[in-house]
């Protein structure tokens, strides 16, 4: 098996502790724009010094740029790239796709890396991000070893799976919890973490229904043999953190893993233990687990231990020496390492009175390689007889030779100047209504709605009584087959239009010609996104002012719904209480005594909605965009239309609502 692990890098204490654990590349992220933006991270001199020390061990260097990029602060990631290519980053993983098109276009010679807050899970969605410039995608925590299989057979771009680290209860990228709730968004760096508290099936108020196990596949290895690349999540630990984890994962490799490895591995962090319910489809109750004070005072006796194992540089890098020692000429050692190959030369030797040099004494001075990242690999001597050159010559060819051999390269830079991308010229109106709905059920007789869209499992008759168009889910894990067929047999009956809140759905509803409406969760955040999406819904994380900045066409908002916020695919409910006790009326009660609807369907994934809906109808002169987007969710046909008569009467909601972010600037 031949695998990148790739290491998780907060500080340059946990990089250099993952680097001399035997880590092949490491991820990081500059001062901004990272989702992790609370942890140390690099400044631009500190992301050359860190570039520079991988490099020179062979080991790579991916910078993330993985969270939500507004307008005004486009600019300012160009400069960021610009300076990570300068220092020599080896590649960005990207989750924004205004961002990607920006790297793109401006530096094409930086390799883009698809994070996996871009919810890609389907073959269609591997060949959407290799269409855009990717040469690699992370894969959702949540997928079957099935699943993974299938999406290495659909594409040849690099696959990257986490195999160690923490799991979110919700599909990454599809996370709304923390900035609904608190104005923190994951999708923009700041989570704060609000699913580690209790939540609860039972309103018992002891259970902590979003707080999942961490991951750990270091026993699976072998099943993931294709896998370009196993990452290791934990920008927020500590070095102790990132060296048991790497060890464990290239033990796992070579096979010569330990239980005093995984017993570490469980003492440095885990919450209650560790999970592979994902990979093996054992989802249940059985994943879920909290930080209890046994795990902490389990992790006092290691640290220690575990600290000291990379006190000193390990040798992990092969070099290879030519010495040409002859008579009448200046003594020159090449050294062969890191793809280079140089030569250093040091003095004439002279004629020995006593004892000559040897080529076995030569073999053995110049191997004296400790405190540095090399090992002897090979050597040769060309030594003629008689020549004596003094030991501090020799000591100075080989520093010389580690030295030049160790020197970053130079790399010109190809980076087109910078142009601003302008916000729109004028002020949207509202020209025409579109809503989505769980079910038919609730569309009413008449309605103002130009579009309508209901779920993909709908009857044919559904779609034909009501000439609607159709919702694709946005857990596409494994599906996406059953989807094209269905999508096939809608399309014969007259349906012509898709709301797509993933890239999958997306690229597969285009190719089937169907026209596309682009859903809340592709996270269209900026004009760039906007103008590579059909019809966007933007964000709901986006302020009333960023909306009427945005430079697309046929933009939409949405102005009322229970959102979802959350996408996951183990149910909370479950874990809990029997689907015939929750009848598909299942919710979450937080420690508030908050309810959040839980949402099942057909499909592989549920939702988790927020407890009260979006309300901007009595606001609709402050909304800029082209059309105006209804989510309904848990609402009985009697409550759509009363909902629609507010609409059209301009008055304010009588029960509790929210203005979601639409006034509040996410941190």
């Amino acid at each position: 098996m031949k695998f990148e692990i790739l290491a998780p890098a907060g500080s340059m204490e946990s990089l250099i502790a993952g680097v001399r654990s035997g880590a092949d590349a490491v991820y990081l992220g500059g001062k901004l724009f990272s989702a992790r933006r609370n942890a140390g991270n690099f400044d631009s001199n500190e992301l050359c010094d860190a570039a520079a020390y991988c490099h020179e061990r062979n080991v790579k260097v991916y910078l993330t740029l993985n969270i939500l990029i507004s307008d005004d602060e486009m600019e300012s990631v160009y400069h960021a790239v610009k300076d990570a290519m300068k220092a020599g980053i080896d590649g960005f993983i990207v989750q924004d796709l205004g961002v990607a098109k920006m790297i793109r276009e401006h530096f094409p010679q930086a390799r883009l890396h698809g994070s996996t807050q871009m919810s890609i899970m389907s073959p269609a969605g591997a060949g959407k991000a290799k269409e855009l410039g990717f040469s690699r995608i992370v894969l959702p925590r949540e997928m079957t070893l099935e699943e993974i299989k299938e999406m290495q057979k659909s594409t040849d771009l690099e696959l990257e799976i986490f195999v160690h680290g923490a799991l979110c209860m919700s599909v990454s990228g599809q996370c709304y919890l923390s900035s609904m709730l608190g104005s923190r968004s994951g999708n923009r760096g700041l989570c704060a973490q609000p699913c580690r508290l209790p939540f609860t099936a039972k309103n018992d108020g002891k259970e902590y229904a979003l707080s999942l196990k961490d991951l750990s596949l270091v026993r699976h290895l072998k099943e993931l043999d294709g896998i370009m690349s196993l990452k290791i999540e934990g920008r927020m630990k500590r070095p102790e953190y990132v060296a048991a984890a790497v060890t464990a994962v290239k033990r796992a490799i070579n096979g010569t893993l330990t239980e005093e490895n995984t017993h570490q591995l469980r003492s440095v962090f885990s919450r209650s233990g560790f999970t592979d319910g994902y990979l093996t489809g054992r989802r249940g109750s059985d994943m879920f687990g909290i930080r209890q004070k046994e795990d902490v005072v389990m992790a006092k006796d290691v640290l220690s231990k575990i600290s000291h194992t990379y006190d000193n540089e390990n040798p992990l890098i092969p070099i290879d020496f030519e010495l040409i020692c002859r008579e009448n000429q200046p003594t020159s050692l090449t050294s062969s390492a890191l793809g280079r190959k140089i030569t250093v030369t040091t003095d004439i030797p002279e004629k020995a009175i006593n004892k000559p040099m040897t080529a076995e004494g030569l073999s053995q001075r110049l191997g004296k390689l400790g405190g540095t990242q090399f090992y002897l690999n090979n050597i040769s001597v060309e030594l003629d007889e008689g020549l004596i050159l003094p030991v501090s010559k020799i000591n100075e060819l080989r520093r010389r030779a580690i030295e030049e051999i160790v020197k970053t390269e130079k790399r010109e830079i190809i980076a087109k100047p910078y142009t601003p991308v302008s916000s729109a010229s004028a002020k949207k109106n509202i020209k025409y209504l579109t809503a989505s709905f769980r079910s038919a059920e609730q569309i009413p007789d008449k309605h103002p709605f130009k579009h309508v869209f209901i779920p993909m499992d709908s009857s044919l008759e559904d779609f034909v009584d009501n000439r609607a168009g159709v919702v694709l889910p946005r857990g596409l894990f494994g599906i996406e087959n059953e989807m094209r067929n269905r999508l096939e047999k809608l399309k014969k009956a007259g349906v012509s239009k898709a709301l797509c809140g993933n890239i999958g759905s997306y690229t597969l509803a285009k190719e089937l010609g169907y026209e596309v409406y682009g859903d809340f969760g592709l996270n269209v955040y900026n004009s760039l996104t906007a103008q590579q999406i059909d019809n966007p819904i933007l964000s709901f994380e986006l302020t009333t002012t960023q909306i009427a900045n945005i430079n697309a066409e046929n933009t939409g908002v949405i102005v009322y719904g229970s959102v979802p916020l959350m996408l996951t695919r183990n149910c909370p409910v479950k874990s809990s209480i029997s689907c015939y006790e929750c009848n598909k009326n299942g919710h979450l009660t937080d420690r508030k005594g908050i309810e959040f609807p839980v949402i099942c369907s057909d499909y592989p994934c549920v939702e988790i909605l927020n407890s009260v809906p979006i309300y901007m109808l009595d606001r609709m002169n402050e909304v800029s965009a082209d059309f105006a987007h209804f989510y309904f969710s848990t609402e009985s046909q009697k409550e759509v239309e009363r909902i629609m008569d507010l609409y059209k009467n301009e008055i304010g909601y009588d029960r509790k609502y929210t203005r979601g972010l639409y006034y509040r600037q996410l941190k």
